[in-house]
């Protein structure tokens, strides 16, 4: 529709020329205006059709030769046409003749070129609706890939959170523990709700942090007289989204090298805050500190560290430093984004 309005346009304003200078307006623009149509309908005939060309012919230059062809054998159609019967031919009428020959001149010359403009515009529309097609197709390839990555690590962290309980909890049945049967079904409840949230790049925080408090309780089974805990969380952070297990693996942490290897234990505060741009989730500890332990500080860490990167960029953040008397602190800092159930 778009290419038959331009085509028509065109012709009447060239019809519109013509009728300066000579013939009845009546008579001039019809005439211009199906030659136009003649001139369009080979150029679009030949965009589908023969479907396949021979090496040493462009389907273009067959397009543009087929507008210039068309161009006199149209106009003598119109005037064979146009001619009364019992009239002598238009050859033989001066006036006629003359207008044959400038509807040819001015057909040959304006058509090639109109035929050539729309080519390159068609080509020009082609490459864009090509590049985008494949920054589309690469965009969708990066984020299946980064989507991939980041259940990479997710499955890296799970083997290492189960491990780590499944140790502490042999360490029980070893020393013949009565609460080994107890830890035993917290454990249960702990795999049920953890495990499915291992596929789950963002859950909601309320539901991270109903983790936290379970695996806080299997740990605090496992040594009554050396674990404390503290959960304290802003109401407005609950709705928020978090990367699956990431305040676990504070948590798990801060046991792990922090109070564990201390014997008379210590607390563990898990404290969340956030504004209308920022959720600060804040893992306290009084335990051992980092005092000849890497920054790293583990396979936990290093991943989630990762995991932020892909799923955030330079939005989120993971710092862990010393606490001000001893104990280590680590600030997890994520955009404060809304997450449905």
């Amino acid at each position: 529709m778009r290419r038959t309005t331009w085509c028509a346009g065109v012709s009447l304003v060239l019809g519109a020329l013509l009728v300066i200078d000579w013939h009845p307006w009546w008579a001039v623009l019809p005439r211009a205006l199906a030659l136009g149509m003649a001139a369009m309908l080979a150029f679009t005939v030949l965009e589908r059709w023969p479907r396949s060309m021979p090496p040493w012919l462009s389907r273009w230059v067959l397009q543009i030769v087929a507008v210039a062809a068309v161009i006199p054998l149209a106009t003598l159609a119109i005037y064979v046409a146009g001619t009364d019967a019992g009239a002598p031919p238009f050859w033989q009428d001066a006036d006629r003749w003359t207008g044959f020959l400038t509807l040819n001149v001015v057909g040959l010359l304006v058509a090639p070129w109109v035929a050539l403009a729309a080519l390159v515009r068609h080509k020009d529309a082609l490459a864009r609706q090509q590049a985008l097609t494949f920054a589309l197709e690469r965009s969708e390839l990066e984020r299946q890939a980064l989507e991939a990555r980041v259940q990479l690590l997710q499955r890296q962290v799970a083997p290492h959170f189960l491990f780590n309980t499944l140790a502490n909890l042999q360490a029980l049945v070893d020393s013949g523990s009565a609460q080994a049967s107890v830890v035993m079904r917290h454990l249960v409840a702990y795999l049920r709700g953890s495990v499915p949230r291992l596929q789950q790049p963002l859950v909601r925080m309320e539901d991270e942090i109903a983790l936290v408090s379970a695996y806080l309780e299997l740990m605090h089974l496992r040594m009554p007289d050396r674990l404390r805990f503290r959960l304290d969380v802003a109401d407005q952070a609950r709705t928020l989204g978090c990367p699956g297990l990431s305040v676990l693996t504070l948590v798990e942490n801060a046991i792990r090298h922090g109070i564990d290897p201390c014997e008379d234990g210590g607390e563990v505060v898990v404290r969340v805050r956030c504004d209308d741009a920022c959720c600060e989730v804040s893992v306290i500890d009084d335990g051992r500190g980092l005092c000849g332990v890497a920054a790293g500080l583990g396979t936990g860490l290093q991943a989630l560290r990762q995991r932020l990167q892909l799923l955030y960029g330079d939005a989120a953040s993971l710092q862990l430093q010393a606490g001000p008397q001893r104990g280590a602190v680590a600030r997890l800092r994520l955009p404060a984004r809304e997450l449905t159930a």
